[in-house]
């Protein structure tokens, strides 16, 4: 049981068993809304064939959802206390998550950010205070807390002052100085961590990144599932449907195997440098998991014929976030764990060059085939990599 209030002191790297606590897994819940919020909306785009339309506002406004449990997520890492203070600016922070959710459709409607604008700013005020008790609490932190301080709160400064102008400016404005914004974001951990005092820990970092990854994937299914419920209670329901539903989870379930197959807590652990580079990368591998929801919610809707764009269109909304997806895994992990990473990259290169391709045959496939096709791609890239793992084992084994 923790007191009322305790000295906010860093966690130790070292630990053992270092697990997320229930708090975080409450605070990963209000994402549930958010990450849903934007699927629904990408995947109307989609839909309507606006994709060009929809997919800056998707990157845009994924970027503040992904940001802002980004910095949640590491500063938790070093000084979670998990005392009443504590507790009740998180809860602040889980506030303004549900704030930025209920302004997703806005955004992709009339590209209005007011309210994304403003539950961002109620999480970044939240997180600046719990810099602040670190700064005071923590002596030889101190300067690095008030560094990250200091800058989250000028930057958020300035997403206020791009709201009252990012009307007036064209598209490609309201674009650019969100890059501009988003870039100093990302500038703010360079600068405040350069001296690298910030005591993380790389296996409760890479085990919140895998929670991350299947409340994406979570969403891919509870996407799936509204356009599986749609078709049901339009009596559409056929062999197509079983085979395109059946496909798209055995495809979600290779995705998390790939995901997990690559020991990211022991690269972090031996690499602690290169960190920045994997979790700000992880953006890509984020944003591609949300898209694949999007994708497969998209070719679900397709069969009961509400989507409005041909089959190759719909074909690739699954296949590019796949093949996304396995780049960015082996542009981020192989830096991080070099010789070894599970995955070779042969593999994962020649498994996205086919999931590219096997949307060109859509034309005369049909969505589940196709869908099918590409899920059968991902299980081969796991079957070699696994036989790859027990080969290497076994030659371990006999050299020994």
């Amino acid at each position: 049981m923790t007191l009322p209030v305790i000295r906010m002191r860093p966690r130790d790297i070292g630990e053992k068993h270092r697990a997320s606590t229930p708090l975080e897994l409450l605070f990963d819940l209000t994402f549930v809304a958010a990450v849903q919020a934007v699927v629904t909306q990408l995947s109307h785009g989609i839909e309507g064939d606006h994709v060009v339309e929809a997919l800056p506002n998707f990157f845009m406004v994924f970027f503040a959802i992904w940001w802002a449990w980004l910095t949640f997520t590491w500063f938790a890492s070093a000084y979670d206390t998990d005392d009443v203070p504590y507790r009740l600016l998180t809860m602040l922070q889980m506030g303004g998550v549900l704030v930025l959710a209920a302004g997703v459709p806005a955004a992709f409607a009339d590209g209005d950010f007011l309210l994304i604008t403003v539950g961002y700013f109620i999480m970044r005020v939240a997180l600046i205070a719990q810099w602040l008790r670190a700064a005071a609490q923590d002596p030889e932190g101190r300067a690095t807390a008030l560094r990250y301080a200091a800058g989250i709160g000028f930057v958020q400064a300035t997403w206020i002052a791009r709201l009252f102008i990012a009307a007036e400016l064209p598209l490609a404005g309201r674009i650019g100085t969100f890059a501009f914004l988003a870039a100093c974001e990302l500038a703010v951990p360079l600068w405040a961590e350069r001296r690298g005092y910030i005591r993380w820990h790389p296996h409760h970092i890479a085990e919140r990144y895998g929670l991350f990854t299947i409340i994406l994937l979570g969403e891919s299914v509870l996407a799936a599932t509204v356009g599986v419920q749609a078709i049901i209670t339009a009596g559409d329901a056929s062999g197509e449907f079983v085979l395109l539903a059946a496909s798209g989870l055995a495809l979600l379930f290779g995705i998390w195997w790939i995901y997990y197959l690559e020991p990211a807590g022991d690269g972090l652990e031996r690499r602690r440098q290169r960190s920045f580079v994997w979790g700000f990368g992880h953006y890509f591998v984020f944003a591609a998991l949300a898209a694949l929801g999007a994708g497969l919610e998209v070719a679900v809707q397709s069969l009961s014929h509400h989507a409005e764009i041909d089959g190759t269109t719909v074909a690739y909304s699954v296949a590019v976030p796949v093949a996304a997806f396995l780049v960015a895994m082996l542009v981020l992990y192989r830096p991080l764990l070099g010789a070894d990473t599970v995955i070779r990259p042969a593999t994962i290169l020649v498994g996205a060059a086919a999931v590219l391709i096997i949307p060109l045959l859509a034309s005369v496939l049909s969505f589940g085939v196709t869908v099918l096709l590409i899920t059968l791609v991902v299980a081969a890239m796991i079957a070699v990599t696994v036989l790859q793992q027990r080969s290497r084992a076994l030659t371990g084994r006999n050299a020994s």
